[in-house]
């Protein structure tokens, strides 16, 4: 079982032990200066008793001041911190006026550090003043005491008194920009902690946001092009399947067109994961790749899509990245629901990059469309550049999308 109070509610703690060391210095000097012990005369024992009393009552009273130091009212209200003051100072005045006690400016010094914690500066500059004001009346009074002393001998100890007063004022001053600093650097380290508590919680929310963004990107990635080239395989081996019978032969040339994206899916795939590792649209060309896609969907469908690229310079690599995708999405849409018979698609540079893909399809209507994880994949990639995207379609009238980039020039 601990028997000691706790100290933790203390400011600072050294602080906290210095009062005790300066207390226990005084508890001593009272001690070890009072007779405790009585004469012979029965004068000395009235003496000795009237003595043993005061000193009873001092370090009773500087037992109190000390445990007062455990419970500074630092986040109390105003009247509470200066009934806490008041205290504080009436035990100083009866233990300096009634009871004599010696080296009572300590308690002014230890009434000082307190206030540092509890006052604002202006108040705490004004119990200040007032400790100096009591401890150079404490001076005074005891050079009234002393008026049988020689003259030289009073000059000489209002000499010293006066350097006393003066050191003293110094020492609150001193007190005052000590306390203070010791307080600012101890708030700097708390915001200090909780910024630093704050950033960590950040780069947890950051690095989080990243993983999904990464877990969506690759989503993406795997829907656009493996979707891309597997739905066409689907498509191919249904028609292989279907003629196998009443024309083999054209069987035969789906079931090679199907070997061909199967090769092409598996190239996506090995390109998809070399994408995580490096950049394969290094020495990759915008309108290549986009050719690349209109032959695949022509070999396919039977359509053949018009294309119309102008780019005045080349586009950065994951804008050209998300342009293909696009319209790689686009197309397998339009083949797998649209029922068109013309494409066309148009890339051009302005200010921005633009991009509008449209058929003549059967449309949709974009307020029950249910398979839209595409779409949903379309716009996310043109909005994580900065960019646009917006669709344009109605049952019957066909589709078209547009997606407009802001563009950074790459000489």
């Amino acid at each position: 079982m601990n028997i000691f109070p706790k100290i933790t509610k203390h400011p600072i703690r050294f602080l906290l032990y210095l009062e005790w060391i300066l207390l226990m210095i005084i508890a001593m000097s009272e001690t070890l200066n009072f007779p405790l012990y009585g004469g012979r005369r029965k004068i000395r024992h009235i003496y000795t008793t009237e003595v043993s009393n005061s000193l009873s009552i001092n370090l009773f009273l500087l037992l109190i001041f000390s445990l007062m130091g455990l419970f500074l009212p630092i986040n109390k209200s105003r009247s509470k911190k200066i009934i806490y003051t008041t205290v504080e100072i009436g035990l100083i005045i009866l233990m300096s006026f009634l009871s004599n006690l010696r080296l009572s400016p300590i308690l002014c010094i230890i009434l000082v550090i307190r206030d540092c914690f509890i006052f604002e500066r202006k108040q705490n500059l004004i119990i200040n003043i007032f400790v100096f004001s009591l401890f150079t009346f404490l001076q005074i009074q005891r050079l009234h005491k002393l008026t049988r002393l020689p003259l030289f001998a009073r000059e000489r100890f209002i000499l010293v008194l006066l350097s006393s007063i003066i050191l003293f004022g110094l020492v609150i001053v001193f007190l005052q920009l000590l306390v203070k600093a010791i307080m600012s650097e101890r708030k700097s380290r708390e915001q200090l902690a909780i910024a630093n508590e704050k950033l960590r919680q950040y780069a947890l929310k950051i690095e989080n946001i990243a993983a999904l963004e990464e877990r969506n990107r690759i989503a993406r990635e795997i829907h656009d092009s493996l979707g891309h080239y597997l739905t066409v395989l689907n498509v191919s081996l249904e028609a292989a399947w279907k003629l196998r019978k009443s024309e083999p032969q054209e069987s035969i040339e789906f079931l090679a067109d199907a070997k061909q994206l199967g090769s092409k899916a598996l190239n996506e795939v090995r390109q998809s994961v070399a994408t995580l590792r490096s950049n394969w649209w290094e020495n990759q060309s915008l309108e290549s790749a986009i050719a690349t896609l209109i032959a695949d969907f022509h070999k396919s469908t039977g359509i053949l899509p018009t294309s119309n690229i102008n780019l005045n310079y080349s586009p950065e690599n994951e804008l050209k990245i998300a342009v293909y995708r696009i319209v790689q999405e686009a197309l397998t849409n339009i083949y797998k629901y649209a029922e068109a018979t013309t494409v066309e698609i148009n890339i051009f540079t302005t200010k921005n990059l633009h991009l509008i893909i449209q058929d003549n399809g059967k449309g949709f209507n974009l307020s029950q469309n249910t398979t839209g994880f595409g779409l949903q994949g379309m716009e996310e990639r043109a909005l994580a550049l900065g960019g646009k995207f917006e669709i344009l379609t109605s049952p019957n009238t066909g589709c078209k999308i547009i997606a407009n980039f802001p563009l950074i020039r790459i000489n």
